[in-house]
């Protein structure tokens, strides 16, 4: 293994940072050297309580300086939603590679403005699902993909938390402006169900399915941010004229929930945490028709740390990333029908 490893930088003290920067100094191709927020001494602050042991890391009270230090390669981007093409540009446009925390950003035309600037500047990005990188979803796509579920007609995603006095700032605006539950932890939730329908594609790329109609109910508060949303995907009936869909339910008023549910033909496999903490034992589950039931459970680990080792791999051996520009623009693209949806429904 090759002793070279890529130089990360932060952009914002935001609560990620919790999972995130821990992940970056674990990770065995990676290095931590930079942190910086808008919030004077909000940088050092998070280093100190996050990585209280771990030196010579730049901490910056202006983001430009990191953005423009020459020992970074490499940026997270956990800006607000709303912020995160504006932000992502200029490390682009600095040379850097950057892993930008979902969404990658509220509208499509942003992202073919970061997808443009990459090309141009020969730089990696990539949206930050640190779910898909834990094995326990290419266990259930293994699933699915030996038929042993049979064929794949419904799916149910379910992502909750309690909102909690810290994080009100993820509703103090508009869904228009980047607020509220769908563009929180809606991606989630539009994301899973788009790979329940993966097909193989004929190079043997996994492509995730895209949705032909969306309707959707929604709960918002003085701001205009939702709260609630709830909602159907409708994927297209399949070769046999079967009806296929998925079902989501997002909330900020219930308990922690991140789960996911396929149900096919012969059978029905369930995430039961898509959120997992590297200390967690990750469990799925599977049942037949024919009264067969199991329970699968995995040796813990951190998707922080196996999402920065891939975008570190792709970088230093010019890989692409398993979470393409297409993938996020056609999650963008379903996200935002959802809260248009939402809206007619009002």
């Amino acid at each position: 293994m090759s002793d070279i490893k890529l130089r990360w930088g932060i952009l914002g003290a935001a609560r990620v940072n919790e999972r995130l920067l821990p992940a970056i100094i674990e990770a065995k191709n990676s290095q931590l050297v930079a942190i910086a927020s808008r919030r004077a001494g909000a940088a050092k602050a998070t280093l100190d309580k996050y990585a209280p042991c771990h030196q010579n890391v730049a901490c910056y009270d202006n983001m430009d300086a990191l953005i423009n230090d020459k020992n970074v390669d490499a940026i997270y981007c956990p800006m607000a939603n709303e912020e995160h093409a504006e932000w992502a540009l200029k490390a682009i446009n600095t040379g850097k590679h950057v892993l930008i925390e979902k969404p990658m950003a509220t509208t499509l035309k942003d992202i073919e403005a970061i997808e443009a600037a990459a090309k141009q500047a020969n730089v990696k990005v990539m949206e930050g699902f640190m779910y898909r990188f834990h094995p326990q979803h290419a266990r259930v796509q293994e699933i699915v993909d030996s038929g042993l579920i049979g064929d794949v007609l419904s799916a149910r995603a379910s992502f909750s938390f309690l909102m909690k006095e810290a994080r009100m700032y993820r509703i103090n605006r508009s869904m228009a402006e980047g607020g509220g539950a769908m563009w929180d932890i809606g991606p989630y939730a539009i994301h899973s169900l788009r790979w329940c329908f993966a097909k193989n594609a004929a190079s043997g790329i996994k492509i995730p399915a895209e949705p032909k109609f969306i309707i959707a109910h929604a709960k918002l508060n003085e701001h205009g941010a939702d709260i609630v949303t709830s909602g159907v995907l409708d994927f297209g009936n399949d070769a046999e004229g079967r009806a296929r869909f998925g079902h989501f339910d997002i909330s900020f008023e219930r308990s922690r929930k991140s789960e996911y549910e396929i149900i096919g033909t012969k059978g029905w496999v369930k995430c039961h945490a898509a959120w997992v903490f590297q200390n967690d034992v990750p469990v799925i589950s599977w049942a037949l028709e024919d009264g067969r039931y199991c329970e699968e459970r995995f040796a813990p680990s951190n998707h922080f740390t196996l999402e920065i080792e891939h975008f570190s791999d792709c970088v230093l051996n010019n890989k692409t990333p398993l979470l393409t520009f297409a993938d996020a623009k056609a999650n963008c693209t379903a996200l935002q029908a959802s809260i248009h949806a939402a809206r007619r429904a009002m």
